[in-house]
């Protein structure tokens, strides 16, 4: 009590008056906090954490025009005549994990379906209410929109695989309204790709050749150690 009394204590007690008045809203204090150190760069494709020195690669330019439909005939022909085909087989090269049969026949029901309705609508103008027909092509028209925007996600997926960039716009409105040389530009390019990574280097390593002992060498390398072993003794055995 001696030592309180003298040393006297430093804090001071506040009185309400005293004390600072702050205005905390309900659950104010249980917010997260951000801490900049616990932010990890991830991969937009599959989510894992990438370095703090990854760096994205830049987009590359197409191998071939959109136009250059004539550097590949088979399939410019394939293309021209049966462009549902040439899609199914760019989606299987595209996602491995889809068979190319299921795009194949979409694409010949919305497109290729389409189109035969709408030459049919054509050929009966006379026959068909005019209201009718405005019905029908407006329908048409909505359904080569939806046609574009899903082929366009899939060129647009090839374009993240490879890093390409638009070319020569968007790709849904490329496939509005170029539908059939972008179907030739991502064969060509997908047809590319898989040639260069089929020629990889690869380095042949040959093992070295067996050592074998023979037993006319282990007789005669363990005949000098006898001799040896030997001498020894006799040197150690001599008087002095």
């Amino acid at each position: 009590m001696a030592e309180e009394m003298n040393h006297p204590s430093s804090y001071v007690k506040l009185t309400k008056e005293q004390a600072p008045m702050e205005d905390i809203s309900p659950g104010e204090l249980n917010q997260p906090i951000d801490v900049p150190q616990l932010h990890v760069h991830k991969c937009n494709e599959c989510g894992q954490p990438l370095p703090e020195s990854y760096q994205a690669p830049a987009d590359e330019p197409w191998t071939t025009g959109i136009c250059e439909c004539a550097q590949d005939t088979e399939s410019c022909w394939t293309g021209l005549f049966c462009p549902c085909v040439l899609f199914g087989r760019n989606v299987e090269q595209i996602r491995e994990d889809t068979p190319w049969t299921w795009p194949c026949v979409c694409h010949a029901v919305f497109v290729e379906g389409g189109l035969a309705f709408a030459a049919t609508t054509a050929a009966l103008h006379g026959m068909i209410d005019p209201r009718t027909t405005f019905l029908i092509c407006e329908g048409l028209l909505f359904s080569w929109w939806m046609c574009g925007i899903y082929t366009g996600l899939v060129r647009q997926s090839l374009q993240k695989k490879y890093h390409l960039k638009d070319s020569p716009c968007d790709p849904c409105m490329v496939h509005c309204c170029m539908h059939w040389c972008a179907l030739c530009q991502e064969h060509r390019e997908l047809k590319g790709r898989q040639l260069d990574d089929s020629f990889v280097p690869i380095t042949v390593v040959n093992p070295p050749p067996v050592q074998e002992m023979s037993a006319a060498s282990d007789s005669h390398n363990s005949a000098p150690s006898s001799t040896n072993r030997a001498e020894r003794a006799t040197l150690e055995m001599q008087p002095l």
